[in-house]
């Protein structure tokens, strides 16, 4: 499906008037708004878009036209139906679907593997056919030879497009798909553009297209690159702009439709726009629409009222195709498929596996590999690319290195993060928002890890590197270079082989009675890296040490008690160590630079004197 993120459109009213509404959803289900934020549906009985009211649940029209004067003074603005009536629209969605399009309709799941069910050409040589057509109010502006370039021409540039359809499948799939097509018409429709956009007539476009390219003595034969007497792949690109009218088969959008000419059927076939002219020719949508039709590619994106799930949220955002990433730079520089899903099309034969730990080179737009961190949930695992603002990652909002939670049983329809409802793969934003989980963006600059000198990501830090289910799942990223062709970075205990970084402090801190909150004193230490090892040396003075609570606090806010009201003996320095068996174990692994917090309470009743705390000392050794 190819969804629109709140991009301003224009609309014909009946009438002829143009209007501008600005457009949320795809051909299953949309939703539009004036560009001053109210709600508008299309009135059949005005033949015109008129402003919305909300009436249980569903959206009903007013009767007033947006063109005609300001919105009713009762109406709010952004209003939105429930979601229940948003899931029965979708399924009431006109036309003739395949039981096999309705599934892929009703979830954003992978069933099979992480992709959707169907017919998978990923790998291979496939020609397509794409049929140009056009309508006696709407004739093409585009030539043939046009479409036929934009779709094969090796070095295409032109309007600019990044590149063709054929050389960006060849080149994120490092060459083991090559996907051409051969270009029939324009051939004119038998009614105008007017009839085909009505939701009523969804099903009469393609078969008439279909039968007007066989009539014309298109040999249907050429594509079908498996011998199963079935065309691969059949793309209807129609005469001037896209029409996002809801429930339309204009709407670009793939599906499935079973057609029969002569020992040759057809399957997925994929509707398109020619654009208003040549200037408006673009490949991200037909290169997102092939994704699904081809690779069986699920979309990373959320409806928003699917999977139990009723809450918008922007998946994988701008950061792939088969998110919001084909409309990057107008749809003529879409962002490639994500390493998550080129990995499941078989396209990244070049593994690198993170688990071994060491020093490793990630270089932007290299196709063929994939650094992968495997957990002990056979489907759940990290992948990390290069995703720096070079190639088709020119116009993302950030640069930097990537890192994915990948789980093929999740669905980005999911956006919670609990173990049972979560992500199908998910961004870990360096910046820690989770603003494409909350739908506050579809990516900003803060979302890839530039350089980071010490660890950018493990058990402890924000975002955190834990599994679904909250448990350790072992990656740790440390010491990432700049942004550029190569990105290096470590995987791994991070920090420099046996350095020690020994600090002391002395506050002669007076230990007050019967007073939770006792005294606190902060250690900074300046290193880099995880703790391998730690002590704690303490000097403090206390007659009765049995009511003393100790508590040391790592950078990370990690709370240790090392005592809790147990008989000290203050006569000597008081030595906790992370050598197992150790309160202090469990901090092996932590960051090590930043500020170290002692408090000491006294539980116990005001007694006659009071203890003082008089030095502490930290000694930390980082891990390799």
């Amino acid at each position: 499906m190819s969804a629109i993120f709140g991009e301003t459109l224009s609309f014909t009213q009946a009438d002829g008037e143009r209007v501008r509404l600005v457009v949320f959803g795809d051909e299953h289900y949309a939703r539009y708004e004036t560009p001053d934020g109210f709600t508008a549906v299309y009135d059949a009985a005005t033949g015109a878009y008129c402003y919305a009211d909300l009436k249980d649940g569903r959206l009903h029209s007013t009767g007033v036209r947006i063109d005609s004067r300001d919105a009713p003074g009762d109406v709010p603005r952004h209003l939105r139906e429930s979601g229940a009536v948003r899931a029965a629209a979708r399924m009431e969605r006109p036309g003739t679907l395949s039981a096999e399009a309705a599934a892929d309709a009703a979830m954003t799941f992978g069933p099979t593997g992480g992709l959707l069910e169907g017919r998978r050409l990923s790998v291979g040589t496939v020609r397509g056919l794409t049929i140009l057509v056009d309508f006696a109010d709407q004739a093409a502006t585009v030539s043939r030879q046009q479409v036929e370039a934009l779709l094969n021409a090796p070095g295409y540039r032109e309007n600019g497009n990044a590149c063709s359809v054929n050389e960006y499948f060849a080149t994120v799939s490092s060459g083991l798909l090559q996907f051409t097509n051969d270009v029939a018409g324009p051939f004119r429709m038998s009614r105008d553009i007017t009839f085909y956009e009505k939701p009523e007539n969804h099903d009469v476009l393609v078969p008439e297209a279909l039968q007007a390219a066989v009539d014309s003595g298109v040999d249907l034969t050429r594509y079908d690159s498996l011998g199963q007497q079935v065309v691969d792949a059949v793309t209807i690109m129609y005469a001037g702009e896209s029409r996002h009218i809801k429930d339309s088969v204009l709407w670009p959008h793939n599906s499935v439709i079973e057609l029969t000419f002569g020992d040759m059927r057809t399957h997925f076939y994929l509707v398109t726009s020619m654009g208003a002219g040549p200037q408006e020719l673009s490949i991200g949508t037909f290169c997102h629409e092939s994704g699904h039709l081809l690779c069986r590619f699920p979309d990373l994106y959320d409806y928003g009222d699917r999977d139990g799930d009723d809450f918008t949220s922007s998946g994988l955002g701008l950061y792939c195709l088969m998110s919001a990433g084909n409309h990057l730079n107008g749809g003529k520089t879409p962002a490639p498929v994500s390493a998550y899903l080129r990995d499941l099309a078989g396209w990244c034969p070049d593994k690198v596996d993170l688990n071994r730990g060491g020093t490793f080179e990630a270089r932007q737009g290299d196709c063929r590999r994939v650094f992968r961190y495997t957990t002990g949930v056979p489907s759940e695992y990290f992948l990390v690319e290069n995703r720096s603002k070079l190639g088709f990652d020119l116009h993302l909002p950030s640069s930097g290195l990537a890192v994915y939670h990948c789980d093929t049983r999740g669905s980005n329809e999911l956006q919670e993060g609990t173990p049972l409802r979560h992500y199908q793969v998910g961004l870990l934003q360096a910046d820690g928002h989770l603003d494409l989980e909350n739908n506050l963006n579809r990516g900003d600059s803060r979302d890839l890890y530039s350089r980071v000198a010490g660890t950018a990501l493990s058990h402890s830090t924000v975002p955190a590197s834990l599994l679904w289910s909250g448990a350790e799942s072992g990656l740790t990223l440390s010491a990432i270079s700049d942004p550029g062709p190569a990105i290096r970075f470590r995987a791994g205990t991070t920090g420099v082989n046996g350095a020690m970084f020994t600090s002391v402090s002395r506050p002669e801190l007076r230990i007050p009675d019967s007073d939770p909150h006792g005294v606190a004193d902060t250690i900074m230490i300046e290193a880099e890296g995880t703790v391998r090892t730690l002590k704690v040396l303490i000097d403090l003075d206390h007659d009765h040490p049995e009511d003393l609570r100790l508590v040391l606090h790592s950078p990370t806010g990690r709370r240790i008690v090392l005592s809790h009201r147990e008989p000290l003996k203050t006569g000597e320095v008081l030595q906790y160590a992370t050598e197992p068996p150790s309160v202090l174990t469990p901090l092996v692994g932590q960051p090590a630079g930043g500020g170290w917090t002692l408090r000491v309470s006294d539980l116990a009743p005001a007694h006659a004197t009071a203890g003082v705390l008089s030095a502490w000392r930290l000694d930390i050794v980082t891990g390799t």
